[in-house]
């Protein structure tokens, strides 16, 4: 006798449908995982055993087969344990097979018979929603499953509990994610807590409010740092469709805090130590990496020529199309990876060349030998590039505090509506003025024809290239919806010149 139940395999966070065949059949003894278990499942057999024994049923004198289709599709992950053992016990008869039909089932097995949490729960239950079918997982998993609306969903604790809800004796209710208490959001800097840098500020909200790219150099205890961790203050809020789709991400990843859903934008600041597969996803089971976490929020990277030069140069292609691609022998796994870099760096290895307050140690050759770690593609890719000074001490004692994140925030809210509603009729899904290809630049960002002859003439003068010539005017673009002005003015040229470094230009 066959019995069979669903679960799921996943391509970075795209579902695909994992069909479990399980049949027991007179023989030799034999328990037998084929269709393209890792490691991981095959040790199923022994946490499946001990869950059986610990409820009362011995394994029988089968010979057992369970299939994993399709079987040139790789499994992996321990989530395969529950559904292995509801089609274990339906193939011997201890369950009737109907009762498992239409059901989707992910959860890892302990020796007792407990049901653990397993990572990429929302995925796996808005695919059984979609397909109208009922779910099965841990009640460590239940917060992060209730977040699907209209979905059949039974959790347990054990592997008791859920046979009795399957046979209608018990039922396990669900937590209601809109009352249980969400996890505290790390907090930030506010951009009143900073003392002077009133031209970095100022920046800051032009790359937040058009989601560009940004550079600071700029000796050590200038700021750097802690203007970075405060911009998430003034980014607005994430939206439904934004938080659900970084939630996914989390949940594959395993790094869903509690089952809760993400409210707040990311913000990664991976060490310049991290390595390729940790930046841009990989590993021995395919993990999204960086630059996917930070997904809809900020890659902080400091001290950014000290990264490994593969792994800055790994960051191109995800900088331009938002998606990074992980390429192996048996599959090619695609991760959102629509982040905003704010990098820093200092102007040579001590720190201070070019500044007044302390003599570099060596001469300026070491400070181009510094900067040139960063290759011309990358620096091409960064909209903005500020140079920052040492805050005088006058100014570290001054108790006048700037403009509070929360007034920031609003103008940024209000510059980012107006970007959303100019490119709302385009199919392109583009939200922002960073995002926008260079052809669009060209039909919806107008300027005047003093603002053109200014950026013709920069542009022939410190010999622009394209890519930077359309990310001058992107940042003009975003300073004019800041200034709610219908077109991008000569000013506003000007201002989007001074931000782009023209060694690199």
């Amino acid at each position: 006798m066959v019995a069979k139940i669903k679960s799921v395999a996943f391509k970075g966070i795209d579902v695909i449908d994992v069909d479990i065949e399980v049949q027991a059949t007179d023989g030799l003894p034999a328990f037998n995982i084929v269709g393209l278990p890792d490691k991981t499942i095959a040790e199923s057999k022994e946490r499946i055993r001990s869950a059986l024994s610990a409820i009362g049923i011995s394994m029988p004198p089968k010979r057992i087969t369970v299939n994993l289709a399709p079987a040139d599709v790789l499994k992996e992950g321990s989530h395969y344990d529950l559904p292995i053992i509801l089609g274990l016990m339906a193939a011997l008869g201890l369950l009737p097979k109907e009762l498992i039909d239409h059901h989707v089932a992910m959860g890892e097995l302990g020796l007792d018979g407990r049901l653990r949490g397993v990572a990429g729960i929302l995925p796996a239950v808005m695919y059984a929603s979609n397909h109208h079918m009922t779910f099965l997982c841990p009640a460590q998993n239940g917060l992060e499953a209730a977040w699907v609306d209209d979905a059949t969903i039974l959790i347990a604790p054990d592997i008791i509990s859920l046979l009795k809800q399957l046979r209608g004796e018990y039922s396990h209710p669900l937590p209601d994610p809109l009352v249980t208490k969400s996890t505290a959001q790390s907090p930030c800097p506010d951009f009143s807590d900073i003392r002077g840098q009133e031209t970095a500020k100022r920046a800051f909200e032009i790359a937040a409010a058009g989601n560009h790219n940004i550079l600071m150099s700029g000796p050590p205890g200038s700021g750097k740092s802690m203007l970075a961790s405060a911009m998430p203050s003034i980014l607005p809020p994430l939206t439904p469709q934004e938080a659900l789709d970084l939630t996914c991400i989390y949940s594959v990843s395993g790094n869903l805090t509690q089952g809760h859903l993400m409210q707040a934008r990311p913000f990664r600041a991976p060490h310049h130590s991290a390595s390729l597969p940790a930046m841009v996803g990989g590993g021995n089971k395919v993990k999204p990496g960086e630059i996917s976490l930070a997904h809809h929020g900020i890659l902080f990277l400091d001290e950014l020529p000290e990264f490994n030069r593969q792994t800055l140069e790994a960051l191109r292609q995800p900088m331009e199309s938002g998606e990074t691609l992980v390429a192996r022998a048996n599959a090619h796994i695609t991760y959102p990876a629509g982040f905003q870099l704010v990098a820093a760096m200092n102007p040579c290895p001590c720190g201070y060349l070019g500044t007044g307050q302390e003599k570099c140690r060596k001469t300026s050759i070491c400070g181009a030998q510094y900067t040139s770690k960063i290759s011309g593609p990358i620096m091409d890719r960064i909209d903005m590039y500020i140079e920052m000074q040492a805050i005088p001490p006058h100014q570290l004692t001054q108790n006048a505090a700037g403009e509070a994140s929360d007034i920031i925030q609003k103008r940024v809210q209000s510059a980012r509506e107006k970007q959303t509603q100019r490119y709302s009729q385009l199919s392109s899904g583009i939200k922002t003025n960073g995002k926008v290809s260079s052809k669009l630049v060209e039909e919806v960002m107008h300027r005047s024809t003093e603002a053109e002859a200014l950026l013709l003439h920069a542009a022939e003068k410190f010999n622009l290239s394209a890519r930077s010539y359309y990310k001058v005017i992107k940042v003009a673009q975003t300073i004019a919806d800041l200034e709610e002005s219908p077109k991008i003015e000569r000013t506003h040229m000007v201002e989007s010149l001074s931000y782009r470094h023209m060694q690199y230009a």
